[in-house]
């Protein structure tokens, strides 16, 4: 059953589980901070593909197959797979799972994808839609850079508020969340979706600005809907502000008397390094889906975290819009998910 908590807050009384999980990257992203925390590392970002969309497309699928084998199931156990990515028409998903044989749902939230699809995922396994639910999201920065700036041989200067796209994907496996548990497993328990925020940024190299106000209204208003502080979660990360979006999220929230510090994390601020010259830090559909799939559900699984919430933060513009100079509206759709002991 799905229950409204305030005004937007969805709770998940069957506590669907999150059974699985699984976050390939490139040969960057496996240079980072969090690179031995990933479960396949690319040696080259071209993957022995033709071309970079084929690429992202065979580390998406790379990350779905993971997943599955991790959960000990087959693509047949599946009832649907949401997934998507920055490219036209998704196209790069489209061909990770054309060949699945499994109902497919096409997402497009930019970086706040892997957020959409869990929510989602969530809401079909809860209500009985679905028996199992994957989502996935992928990136590439080759992929992303050829659609949406300029092709790689052109050499253009990066400002420093801009972000690293990652090559990256990330998917987890979701099912109903009855009967007795035999061992700790990761549940969601609340979902927020998120509404189109919109403040004038036209910059493409500064999207964490186009995004920070976006993931202020989904956090507060999970926060409100709950009655909580952000100390009653053991982390509270966001996907991808980077360091400029991060810190202006900071100060939006402190305005509201909240400090979001003691806990708050962003996945594009975590997956480089100084000396890795991303410039604001990372992002792409790729980026929170892997740190997410990869490093912080290890920590559950590990007890290291107990209760984190995942707000995927997506900055919604495309090639035309932004050379029409329209503003980029951001959105947050966000995730609660708790471990729960055996």
């Amino acid at each position: 059953m799905i229950e409204r908590i305030g005004r937007r807050t969805l709770r998940f009384a069957g506590r669907p589980v999150l059974l699985s999980h699984a976050a390939a990257v490139g040969k960057k992203e496996g240079e980072g901070p969090l690179g031995g925390r990933f479960d396949f590392v690319a040696e080259n970002d071209r993957m022995d593909e033709k071309s970079w969309e084929l690429a992202e497309s065979r580390l998406q699928r790379a990350a779905i197959r993971m997943a599955l084998e991790k959960g000990g199931l087959k693509k047949e156990d599946l009832d649907v797979i949401l997934a998507g990515d920055l490219l036209n028409q998704c196209i790069s998903s489209f061909l990770a799972s054309v060949d699945s044989d499994v109902p497919y749902l096409g997402q497009y939230g930019a970086c706040s994808t892997m957020a959409q699809g869990l929510a989602l995922g969530a809401c079909l396994v809860e209500g009985g839609a679905a028996r199992r639910a994957l989502a996935a999201a992928s990136s590439h920065f080759c992929s992303a850079e050829r659609q949406y700036r300029f092709p790689l041989a052109y050499g253009g200067q990066r400002t420093p508020t801009a972000q690293w796209t990652a090559t990256a994907a990330g998917a987890a496996v979701l099912q109903g969340g009855a009967g007795k548990e035999r061992q700790p497993s990761i549940r969601v328990t609340h979902a927020v979706f998120g509404k189109m925020v919109e403040m004038g940024v036209t910059d493409a190299g500064n999207m964490g600005a186009a995004m920070a106000p976006a993931a202020f209204d989904t956090i507060t208003a999970l926060l409100d809907d709950l009655h909580a502080a952000p100390t009653d979660f053991d982390c509270i990360v966001t996907g991808d502000l980077g360091h400029v979006g991060a810190d202006i999220l900071l100060t939006l929230l402190r305005g509201q008397g909240v400090d979001l510090s003691p806990v708050y994390s962003d996945c594009g601020s975590l997956l480089y390094g100084d000396e890795q010259d991303a410039h604001a830090g990372g992002s792409g559909c790729g980026c929170s889906a892997a740190v997410l799939c990869g490093p912080l559900l290890r920590d559950m699984r590990e007890g290291k975290l107990r209760r984190l919430v995942f707000a995927g933060t997506g900055a919604m513009m495309s090639p035309v819009s932004v050379q029409q100079k329209q503003p980029i509206a951001g959105v947050c759709h966000a995730v609660v998910l708790e471990r729960s002991e055996a």
